[in-house]
């Protein structure tokens, strides 16, 4: 005859701490709050008991969100797509292009004239 076990009011509270908070608290946070319902357990002894109910931390995935909103000025729009010029130096434009090579990041900055699309100056930068 088997005796009884002496941890079966732990794992209901265990299994329901984690069905409360939606699988989201691993055995750290278990212990925690077990500490706080009153029942006082090592975070070792949860951790092999939740391992027994099969029952494992389920990790938000965070989606990546790159907009940071407005950052820096936004420079008026002088040119209104009208990308030519009538004389030389009337018009230059530039941008910025970023180029990975060998593990370094390297940013290009040409400046054009859209008279004859020349290439007036560049400068390179890490």
């Amino acid at each position: 005859m088997r005796c009884a076990d002496k941890y079966e009011e732990a794992k209901t509270e265990i299994t329901a701490i984690y069905h409360e908070n939606k699988g989201r608290y691993g055995y750290r946070r278990i212990t925690t709050t077990l500490h706080n319902r009153g029942i006082h357990l090592n975070h070792k002894t949860v951790q092999r008991l939740m391992r027994q109910l099969e029952l494992a931390c389920r990790v938000r995935i965070k989606k990546y969100r790159s907009y940071k909103g407005e950052v820096g000025k936004i420079a008026p729009n002088l040119l209104n797509r009208n990308f030519y010029a009538e004389k030389p130096n009337q018009k230059w434009v530039t941008d910025v292009t970023e180029f990975s090579l060998f593990g370094q990041k390297l940013y290009l900055s040409p400046i054009l004239d859209l008279h004859n699309g020349y290439l007036v100056s560049y400068t390179i930068f890490d």
